[in-house]
């Protein structure tokens, strides 16, 4: 960990302006290794401060969202939770064409909830590149330029990190892992977005899905090498690598491309993966148990805070998508069932985290801890108890 944690990334400002040249001062926007995307595309969630409980009892520090809503940065603030924050890709076009319009996003949506909220990075936008609007291909850059550059006149730089998250159509080809490559039709465009996150020490961000290539091809491809579960997995024979693992096989590839591209030293971090625990009739990879095994073991993956077979000193970091079920989300059933909690906080499936507490006992933890009264746990055991002495005096 380069800086420690983005906490200690808002002091440095103040305690070391004097004595450290700026080259030195690295931004970390991603100071774990597990984080999670809330998503907020429903209108059955949870309020953003019971999101903030939620979070806090998983001991989930690292956290994604795609817009920079005040109410999410509010409930947020003291928390000690780290956020990235996002540009939408429908507001690109005005980043790009117009500096002070990125200035004022910057002075609106950033300035004011600093320093009380950590927010550690902004994305310009989500898988503008390989994506089907061409016109967002040609601003992407100038949008990250601008919206840098105005968190560099407000002295935030050294705060915070700007970048962008490609989907894997932006790859030629990902099999064998190293024989990846960008896509002719968007390195031309790729290739000036890396130089200038290299100039900056921005990372590659990359959503990578096991469940989308296994469903592509579930004739060819283990469900076991996509869940993590034991297999003989591939063999790379340019780099006599093995992989035991799709994901792992995912991150290098894009390893891969960017070497091929000249950014050899460029880290690579997956800003969104997860497993659809419901889907379609033809999404027949999309269940609950699915979910439950690729999520469980990508946590203990993580945990391991080991590289992959390409960069064994590079721990891997991902953010797992999503934190709720998103009702709203258009496309199909899948698209609505990737959370790992319920839209009334309870679980999805069991991978270790607990939920929000919502039976009715639970729910008037509030009401008895105002009133000085015992605990929601303690509650229970003395109903359980009194309902056991009325049993045995009836029985009697």
């Amino acid at each position: 960990m380069m800086m420690g944690s983005c906490f200690f990334q808002h002091l440095i400002p103040l305690l070391f302006v004097f004595s450290i040249p700026p080259a030195l001062l690295t931004v970390e926007a991603f100071t774990g290794t597990y984080g999670i995307n809330y998503g907020r595309i429903a209108n059955n969630i949870p309020s953003p401060d019971k999101v903030v409980t939620l979070l806090r009892a998983a001991k989930i520090k690292n956290v994604r969202i795609y817009d920079a809503d005040h109410s999410v940065l509010k409930a947020f603030s003291g928390t000690g939770l780290e956020i990235v924050i996002s540009i939408p890709n429908e507001n690109l076009k005005d980043m790009s064409a117009n500096e002070d319009h990125a200035m004022n996003w910057v002075k609106q949506n950033v300035q004011p909830f600093l320093p009380d909220t950590l927010i550690c990075g902004i994305a310009i936008g989500n898988e503008v590149l390989g994506g089907s609007d061409f016109e967002l291909w040609t601003v992407l850059l100038g949008a990250a330029k601008n919206v840098y550059n105005a968190v560099k006149k407000l002295d935030l730089d050294g705060l915070i990190q700007i970048t962008t998250a490609h989907s894997q159509a932006v790859f030629s080809n990902s099999f064998p892992p190293s024989s990846c490559k960008f896509r002719d039709n968007v390195a031309q465009y790729m290739k000036p977005l890396l130089q200038f996150f290299s100039q900056i020490g921005s990372p590659f961000c990359l959503n990578a899905y096991p469940f989308l290539a296994y469903m592509s091809d579930p004739g060819n491809i283990d469900i076991n090498y996509a869940l993590f579960l034991s297999t003989k997995g591939i063999y790379d024979p340019k780099t006599h690598l093995h992989y035991d693992n799709m994901l792992d096989a995912q991150i290098d590839a894009a390893y891969a491309a960017l070497e091929d591209a000249g950014y050899k030293d460029m880290e690579v971090i997956v800003t969104e993966t997860g497993w659809a625990s419901h889907g379609d009739d033809n999404e027949k990879a999309a269940t609950i148990d699915n979910a439950r095994t690729y999520n469980y073991n990508l946590r203990k993956r993580l945990a391991k805070k080991k590289g992959t077979p390409l960069r064994p000193k590079n721990v891997v970091k991902a953010y797992i998508f999503a934190l709720f079920n998103e009702n709203l989300k258009w496309g199909p059933t899948s698209e609505r069932n990737y959370g790992l909690f319920k839209p009334d906080g309870s679980i999805s499936y069991d991978i270790g985290f607990q939920g929000l507490q919502s039976s009715s006992a639970c729910s008037l933890l509030s009401t008895i801890k105002e009133k000085g009264g015992r605990g929601c746990y303690e509650h229970q055991i003395s109903v359980a108890i009194t309902s056991a002495l009325t049993m045995l005096l009836f029985l009697q």
